[in-house]
């Protein structure tokens, strides 16, 4: 079994997409899909046309708002994103709601992340050269506009329920094919 399952985290937005007769309920998960799926490629360009002109990112940590504002904040963070090398992840969903102007996920997202970016962002890990799974309960509100774009997000989530290292063996094919192609 993989540890992470991308497609996990789309999943249920298409299955429950797949039962949804309200066209606007259908346009609002197609747009948060589309981005889920840009997210996992990684693809820049294909993540910022989901988005409104000025995406306003609202990221809650210790009671402050630290998400990127504006196109360019917002296109900074996904650049810096898919620097990272750190899409290899999934979002293993227990809630799934929709409304005609919002998506909102809970559940725990699980991503691998190369051990150097772990420990710049201030996540405690004990080897920057190796590779971690790291797990946070999450919450996002996805807003999205009356033109069936996504506003930005609200992201509110745990701080990290489990930090552990990974072997080599236990990497994704995929995560080895980004951060070490060499091998």
């Amino acid at each position: 079994m993989a540890i992470v399952d991308p497609a996990k985290t789309w999943e249920p937005l298409e299955q429950r997409l797949a039962v949804t007769t309200n066209e606007r309920h259908r346009q609002v998960l197609s747009i948060v899909i589309e981005h889920m799926k840009a997210e996992a490629e990684p693809d820049l360009d294909g993540l910022m046309r989901t988005l409104v002109a000025e995406p306003d990112y609202h990221f809650w940590n210790a009671g402050q708002d630290v998400g990127p504002k504006g196109w360019a904040g917002v296109h900074d963070y996904y650049a810096a994103f898919v620097a990272s090398k750190s899409n290899i992840l999934e979002f293993a969903l227990d809630r799934l709601l929709v409304d005609d102007d919002c998506v909102v996920t809970e559940g725990y997202l699980k991503q691998i992340y190369p051990g150097a970016y772990a420990a710049q962002i201030g996540i405690p890990v004990d080897d920057p050269d190796a590779d971690y799974l790291i797990t946070f309960r999450q919450l996002l509100l996805w807003p999205v506009d009356a033109n069936g774009l996504i506003v930005g997000e609200d992201s509110y989530h745990s701080g990290p329920v489990e930090v552990r290292k990974l072997s080599f063996d236990e990497l994704p094919s995929e995560y080895v094919e980004l951060v070490h192609p060499a091998v």
